[in-house]
């Protein structure tokens, strides 16, 4: 599965307003709402959910980066954003550092395999420091979808 199969780069923010984890959740999902990839009766409850599931076990991998996600009964298609802050958010991750990239995702809960998927290219490729370095030095959303439509293009990135 390629990157722009499931990433809405419509709705990819390339300096986050949010401080806090919650807020960013909520920027991001409102992001995917205006672009049209979530309706707006859905977005209070994958907010909650996305939160309720950082709760149990926070999706900050460590290195800067987050990847929060959710299957959700509302998902018709598997559906990812991306934010950036400059100035990090605590998101509790693993290695206790500030998370400076965060890939949102909201799934359907009937298709765990395309969810797997999805997830093992973020995973693939946020493991890659240069692909990392590279993120937080976008500044616009154009530059966002271009690192990764070359990701797509060249795995190795």
């Amino acid at each position: 599965m390629k990157f722009k199969d499931f990433i809405c780069f419509e709705a990819a923010i390339a300096q986050l307003q949010s401080t806090s984890r919650d807020e960013a959740i909520e920027e991001l999902v409102s992001s995917l709402e205006k672009s049209g990839k979530l309706k707006k009766e859905n977005s209070k409850s994958i907010i909650k959910a996305i939160v309720k599931r950082e709760n149990e076990a926070s999706t900050g991998l460590g290195r800067g980066v987050a990847i929060p996600h959710v299957k959700h009964k509302s998902a018709n298609e598997i559906v990812a954003a991306i934010g950036l802050s400059e100035e990090g958010i605590d998101f509790f991750a693993l290695d206790k550092m500030p998370v400076h990239s965060i890939i949102i995702m909201v799934s359907p809960q009937d298709d765990p395999d395309k969810h797997l998927q999805a997830m093992e290219n973020i995973f693939k490729h946020l493991q890659v420091e240069k692909f990392r370095k590279f993120l937080r030095q976008c500044r616009t959303p154009e530059q966002i979808k271009d690192l990764f439509t070359e990701a797509d293009e060249d795995p190795s990135l």
